[in-house]
């Protein structure tokens, strides 16, 4: 995987934060059709991706306590167990302007990486024994494939069973 970004890369505040942290990611660009309800299986199927690779960031508010779920796109976000590892009692989804304001993304963009705040993060265990999954890279059209393990460093996350099929 490419180290830093290459010719070509959008240059986002994720691609800014893994570089800077010296962190190898490998860019892929696609056509985002405006049309389309699902941007993580929009990205798999134009990226020629396994879904259960492509990975979704998701916001999550329990009483202002905001966090970050982070789950294939083939699968649901468990609000009690991300409530859960997060320590919180009860969660739900962020309002989409909130989580806009909050990442500095556009949903559907939405990388977990970069934000403008950083939020306690939660990457769900499916992930654990993949080699590389792919997530969002700060703009829709345009993701990332990275090694779980180094996501987890660079945003501080921990992996937790958080999706439900």
């Amino acid at each position: 995987m490419p180290r830093k970004d290459t010719p070509g890369t959008p240059g986002t505040p994720a691609t800014v934060a893994l570089t800077r942290a010296d962190v190898a990611f490998e860019p892929r660009t696609y056509e985002h059709d405006p049309s389309v309800g699902s941007f993580g299986l929009e990205a798999a199927t134009a990226l020629g991706l396994d879904p259960a690779t492509v990975f979704k960031t998701l916001l999550v508010d329990g009483d202002g306590h905001l966090g970050v779920g982070i789950v294939p796109v083939d699968a649901r976000l468990d609000l009690k167990a991300v409530a859960a590892a997060l320590g919180l009692k009860k969660v739900a989804m962020c309002d989409p302007a909130l989580a806009e304001r909050v990442t500095g993304y556009v949903v559907g963009g939405i990388s977990p990486v970069g934000h403008k705040r950083s939020l306690p993060t939660v990457l769900d265990e499916s992930a654990r024994g993949l080699r590389v999954i792919w997530v969002s890279g700060g703009r829709r059209g345009f993701d990332i494939g990275i090694d779980p393990d180094d996501l987890c460093r660079v945003t501080r996350a921990t992996y937790a069973p958080i999706a439900r099929r």
